[in-house]
């Protein structure tokens, strides 16, 4: 939830993992010219209302820290047109983004997509400053994606929010043997906006304000030593009461949101059930809002987990592009039959859309190869 939502401030500092760009990903291209009649963006192919507030919210705040620099940015907030240098002042932006993800699914679509877009403005403008804290101002979520690994959102206690940035906890090198299995129940749009849900739920979940006042700040404090120790058992615990606190939250949000379906919590049955059987945790599940299912999993567990997966949610055609990213279907041995009877559940055919297996990854970076840029000399997009 926000306390602000014109800033994008916080109600409580959060925590999140970077999935690796070699799996999932967001790609942008930006072209700026006074040549240019006015803003145009284009996602996944389509042409979009540039107009937004957030992303009017982004460009600003960049041209702002590209001519008076990061520090005094939030004094010049409003002032841009009288700020901005000779050589922006008078031109516009042309954006082009694609994303290889469901969008609006729950899968933090516009955490990557703003998060690119952030950091292509900073390439362009040469820009040395932490970029999060205009990141936080299209998407929330985003300014933790401009960093690789485990990273903090911190709520800060400026009005102003200059304080409310987003810092590393540790690179992603640090715990190379966390995996991620994501489970897409559904690519379709959800109902409800997560920023939708996200105001309802402040103003009327008093659950909300009791989490975000008494639990999280205990709960964030035992993450982060679970992180820096790699304890995976105590990592996976607070995982998944987070996610079920979260919901929680959704459920006492009146009128209710449930952005979970039955499959989605057919998944925690299996995970709980997987985890009870082993008398340890070997996978920890936590759902955004949406149906999805995010799965942190130790390597040497990845292959009973898939095993698992692939057995009470078979796929029903396309076999081959079923699992994407690290394994494959072919990678999948056969379920033990021993486990199947422990387990105790009956298997769902076609109820997943795909799995793909990835890891926590580094934050965005360049692609150097000019032939991928999205825009042509034209400053239109080629395709």
């Amino acid at each position: 939830g926000k306390r602000d939502e014109n800033l994008i401030l916080p109600i409580n500092s959060s925590l999140s993992g970077t999935i690796s760009t070699d799996q999932m990903c967001a790609k942008t291209t930006i072209a700026i010219s006074q040549s240019f009649e006015r803003d145009r963006l284009w996602i996944n192919g389509k042409e979009q209302d540039a107009s937004g507030k957030r992303l009017h919210n982004c460009l600003r705040e960049n041209k702002i820290i590209s001519t008076v620099g990061v520090a005094n940015s939030i004094i010049l907030r409003r002032s841009v047109r009288s700020r901005c240098g000779s050589e922006i002042e008078g031109c516009h932006y042309h954006i082009c983004s694609v994303n290889n993800f469901p969008t609006a699914a729950g899968l933090a679509s516009s955490a990557a997509g703003y998060a690119c877009l952030v950091y292509t403005l900073g390439r362009l403008h040469d820009l040395k400053d932490d970029l999060s804290i205009i990141a936080r101002q299209g998407s929330g979520s985003a300014c933790r994606s401009m960093y690789g690994g485990f990273v903090k959102w911190e709520m800060g206690n400026e009005n102003d929010g200059s304080d409310s940035i987003a810092v590393q906890v540790a690179p992603e090198v640090h715990w190379p043997e966390m995996e991620v299995l994501i489970l897409v129940v559904s690519d379709k749009k959800k109902g409800v906006s997560s920023t939708s849900g996200m105001q309802t739920s402040v103003k009327t979940s008093k659950l909300l304000q009791y989490r975000s006042e008494k639990l999280i700040p205990k709960l964030m404090t035992e993450m982060e030593t679970a992180i820096h120790q790699k304890d995976y058992q105590t990592f996976a615990e607070i995982t998944m009461k987070d996610s079920n606190q979260f919901h929680a939250v959704c459920l006492d949000t009146y009128p209710p949101i449930a952005y979970m379906n039955d499959i989605s919590h057919k998944i925690v049955q299996l995970i709980t059930r997987f985890n009870q059987h082993y008398k340890e945790h070997k996978a920890c599940y936590t759902f955004d809002a949406g149906p999805n299912a995010v799965l942190y999993v130790l390597a040497k567990d990845v292959p009973q987990i898939l095993s698992a997966i692939c057995h009470y949610f078979p796929c029903r055609e396309n076999q081959d592009s079923y699992i994407q990213g690290l394994s494959s279907h072919a990678d999948v041995k056969e379920f033990p039959q021993e486990m199947a009877s422990a387990i105790c559940l009956d298997p769902m055919p076609g109820s997943l859309t795909e799995i793909i297996h990835t890891r926590v990854g580094s934050g965005p970076r360049v692609i150097s190869d000019i032939n991928q840029s999205l825009l042509g000399d034209d400053g239109l997009p080629k395709c």
